[in-house]
């Protein structure tokens, strides 16, 4: 099982230790578009703070990002699963999970980044600031600037089984699941059941307390069918969005369109 997951705009502090050695990071297969990002986001926070402020969408209470990033190179590393914080990342909680939990959490976590293109959750990297979203002056946009090495290496990574994305739309334009991985593959949205609406709060929330039960369970469900099983036995609400795009209570292969992922909404009245 692979789970694609969103990154936090919100970082916790690089702290102080070894500094980034890219050739590390998994997925080597992105080194050299991981390496432009790197050098041109660098290059722009050291050249012009303001140029480099409006470029990434930085407000002025953010303006000490800017010089954060001119010290990436250099800045000390941690766990990414250490990086990444919110509220998808506090439901997840992976410092709690036990030894299994852990282990299961760095084979199956990935998390999409507009800098490092994607990296598990034990993959060292330093606190930093550019979101998929960012157009940067040289490289352009930067989900168009990922998907073809995404596709060149995403595939390989996902392996023969699930793949659970609960990416956000800007993180899951840089990679579309096709043919057979995508025929494999289950999106999950949130729905606040009283209002049938996506709120924030609860997505997020949800989505980080979903991926928790599957690392604390150890369930590895082999295609979305298993998986609406497994989540229900966890005691969520789920539908199955059918390939018309009208939602319904099946669970079966029928209800979705050949070759196409799955789409479940997963119904919660609250988030405690």
């Amino acid at each position: 099982m692979l789970v694609l997951l969103p990154p936090s705009e919100g970082k916790a502090p690089s702290g102080r230790g070894a500094p980034l050695k890219p050739e590390s990071l998994s997925l080597p297969g992105l080194a050299e578009a991981r390496q432009a990002v790197l050098d041109e986001l660098v290059e722009l926070c050291a050249a012009d703070e303001e140029k480099a402020r409006e470029v990434l969408g930085l407000s002025e209470g953010l303006r000490g990002e800017v010089a954060k990033n001119t010290e990436l190179p250099t800045a000390g590393a941690r766990p990414a699963g250490e990086i990444y914080t919110g509220v998808l990342y506090d439901a997840l909680d992976l410092a709690s999970l036990d030894t299994a939990g852990k282990r299961r959490a760095a084979r199956s976590l990935l998390v999409f980044s507009g800098l490092w293109g994607a990296v598990r959750v034990t993959d060292r990297i330093p606190s930093y600031r550019c979101s998929m979203g960012v157009k940067l002056p040289g490289l352009g946009a930067l989900g168009a600037h990922w998907r073809a090495p995404m596709a060149a290496v995403l595939p390989e990574a996902a392996g023969s089984g699930l793949v659970l994305d609960l990416r956000s739309a800007a993180y899951a334009a840089a990679w579309k699941p096709k043919g057979e991985v995508a025929a494999r593959t289950a999106s999950v949205r949130v729905l606040h059941a009283p209002t049938r609406k996506v709120v924030s709060h609860f997505n997020k929330a949800t989505k980080g307390r979903i991926v928790r039960s599957l690392m604390e369970t150890g369930s590895v469900p082999s295609g979305p069918a298993e998986l609406v099983e497994a989540l229900r036995d966890l005691g969520y609400v789920v539908e199955v969005a059918g390939a018309s795009g009208t939602a319904g209570a099946s669970g079966t292969a029928g209800a979705v369109g050949a070759g196409k992922p799955w789409m479940l909404d997963v119904l919660v009245d609250e988030v405690h």
